[in-house]
């Protein structure tokens, strides 16, 4: 199996049946995944997200937000200090920067749906 680092973008997708599940579904195929741990908080705040944006939906919401485990991703404590210099290097948050911290540091692809931090991961996978 490869080993891939996820974001929270892309497992949202999958999860919450997003437009580009498809894509994110054939990308993480076979693949042993790993996150920085505030992937559940980050997932978590989707989540509530879209109870606001759709009320009348919430049970299927959390019933979605339900299959995380089923992800098996296996979540790695960041190492912050080292995550603060990526994120300066590459101008991102915090939390995108300790998705882009972990791959980095595994030697592995990135998958993510969020535009700033792919281009961020490539200036990285090019260097």
């Amino acid at each position: 199996m490869t080993d891939k680092v996820v974001d929270a973008a892309a497992i949202a997708a999958v999860m919450f049946f997003e437009p580009r599940r498809g894509e994110v579904e054939m990308l993480l195929s076979g693949a042993d995944l790993y996150a920085p741990a505030l992937i559940r908080y980050e997932l978590a705040n989707v989540c509530l997200k879209k109870i606001r944006q759709r009320p009348s939906e919430r049970a299927a919401i959390l019933a979605a937000f339900g299959t995380l485990d089923s992800f098996g991703i296996q979540e790695v404590p960041a190492a912050l200090d080292q995550a603060i210099e990526v994120a300066e290097g590459a101008r991102l948050s915090l939390y995108d920067a300790s998705y882009l911290w972990l791959a980095r540091s595994m030697n592995v692809e990135l998958v993510t749906l969020d535009a700033r931090l792919e281009r961020a991961a490539s200036k990285a996978s090019r260097a």
